[in-house]
C-alpha cells in the first residue's frame, strides 16, 4: 500500500505523543522516519515505530532526553545521549560540533547512550547543508546480537553503520550511508513482513551456511545470523565502527559484559571538517564538481541506465514517493496500528488518519 507522507508523518507523531513523546519532539522523530521512507529506507523507517514505543513504555527509551556534555577538549567533545530519542539528542550532538566545526575547522563529537538514531544519513545532510564534511563511526548495543564475525558461526555485532557525506554549493551532497551488513537488520525484517527471501550473501543459518530466509533471524524461533557484507572487508569496517562508535564514541560495545535490556542504543563517534580550514572553497567544491562529473560521464553497463553517485538512488525514490506516497507492507502498517493501541489510542482512529491507496 502507499501512504501519502504528510500522513504518515502525522500517524507517526501521534503514535509517539501517546507513548509519551512530547509534541515537538514526537513531530521531529516521525519527519524523520517518514524520511526514511521517502529515500527508499524503509528499515529505518515508520516500522520502526513499534519499536520506539515499547522501548518508551518500558522506560528503555526517555522521550523528554537531551544531551549532557561530558567532557569539552575545545575541537572534541563527549555527551552523553541518556537514552533520549536519537533523532532528537543526535541532532544536538551535530549542532554542537557544527559550531566547533566552523570554530576550530575540524571537530569530533563522540555520542554515547543514545537511543536508536534511525538514518545515519540525515545526520550527515544536516552537517553538509552547513558546508561541512563528516564522517561517522556507529554502533548498535542494547539487545542480542545479530550479526557474525567474518569466519563465525555465533553473533558478535549488529550492523554497525558507517556513514560519510560530501558537501556541495549546490546541495546535491555525496552521501555514502551504509550498514556494514550486507543488508540492514530493518531490510531483513521488512522482508520477514512481506514474506520474500533477502539478498544473497546476507544470511546465515545456525551452521554458518549461507540462506535467504529472513525466517532464521524474525521468524518464531530464529537460529541464524547476519553476515557483513564484502566478506572480510565489510567485517573488518564493522569492527572499526565497534571501537571508534562504540569503545571511543560510547565506552559501550557489544561484549557481554554491558547490559542487553531490548531496546534499541547507538553510539556514534563524528567527524566534521570545515573545507574551508583545509583551502579555497571555490576550488574544493569545483574539484568535486569536476570529478562527480567525470564518474556521471561513465558509459553504463548492459542492463543499467546510468552510472549514479552515493544518495543518488535516495534522491530519486524520495521524488517519486513524495509524488506517489511512501510504500509500507501490510504486515508493517498492521505493527504500526499494533503500536497505536499499546500507545493506548484508537486502532480505526489512528488508520483513519492515513491517505492510503494501492501500490
Amino acid at each position: 500500500m502507499l501512504i501519502e507522507h504528510g500522513s504518515l508523518t502525522r500517524v507517526a507523531s501521534a503514535i509517539l505523543q501517546g507513548a509519551g513523546a512530547p509534541a515537538e519532539h514526537a513531530d521531529a522523530v516521525a519527519a524523520h522516519l517518514v524520511e526514511a521512507n521517502l529515500k527508499g529506507h524503509d528499515s529505518h523507517g515508520v516500522g520502526m515505530v513499534p519499536s520506539y514505543v515499547k522501548g518508551m513504555l518500558d522506560k528503555q527509551v526517555d522521550p523528554h532526553g537531551h544531551i549532557t556534555i561530558q567532557r569539552d577538549n575545545g575541537a572534541i567533545v563527549s555527551v552523553d545521549g541518556g537514552t533520549g530519542l536519537g533523532r532528537i539528542v543526535g541532532f544536538e550532538a551535530m549542532d554542537l560540533g557544527i559550531a566547533k566545526a566552523k570554530d576550530f575547522g575540524i571537530a569530533c563529537v563522540a555520542l554515547g547512550n543514545a537511543a536508536h538514531l534511525g538514518r545515519i544519513g540525515a545526520f550527515a545532510e544536516y552537517c553538509a547543508d552547513e558546508g561541512l564534511v563528516s564522517m561517522h563511526y556507529v554502533n548498535v548495543v542494547g539487545h542480542d546480537p545479530m550479526v557474525v564475525a567474518f569466519g563465525g558461526r555465533d553473533r558478535r555485532f549488529i550492523t554497525n553503520p558507517y556513514c560519510c557525506a560530501v558537501p556541495r554549493k549546490n546541495g546535491q551532497h555525496i552521501v555514502l550511508d551504509m550498514a556494514t551488513t550486507t543488508v540492514a537488520a530493518g531490510k531483513v525484517r521488512v522482508a520477514h513482513m512481506k514474506g520474500v527471501p533477502v539478498p544473497a550473501q546476507s544470511l546465515v543459518d545456525e551452521d554458518g551456511v549461507e540462506t535467504n530466509d529472513p525466517a532464521v533471524i524474525f521468524g518464531k524461533t530464529p537460529t541464524g545470523a547476519m553476515q557483513p557484507f564484502g566478506a572480510h572487508k565489510g567485517y573488518g569496517l564493522m569492527v572499526i565502527c565497534e571501537m571508534l562508535g562504540g569503545a571511543l564514541g560510547g565506552l559501550f560495545t557489544m561484549q557481554p559484559e554491558h547490559p542487553r535490556l531490548g531496546a534499541t542504543l547507538n553510539n556514534m563517534l563524528s567527524i566534521l571538517i570545515d573545507p574551508k580550514a583545509v583551502g579555497d572553497l571555490d576550488d574544493f567544491d569545483q574539484e568535486v564538481s569536476a570529478m562527480a562529473d567525470y564518474i556521471y560521464a561513465s558509459t553504463p553497463a548492459t542492463g543499467t541506465d546510468r552510472v549514479r553517485l552515493p544518495g543518488d538512488p535516495e534522491k530519486e525514490t524520495q521524488a517519486q514517493r513524495i509524488a506517489n506516497g511512501a510504500e509500507i507492507d501490510p504486515n508493517s502498517w498492521q505493527s504500526v496500528l499494533n503500536a497505536a493501541e499499546q500507545a493506548g489510542l484508537n486502532r480505526e482512529t489512528v488508520a483513519a488518519m492515513a491517505d492510503i491507496s494501492e501500490a
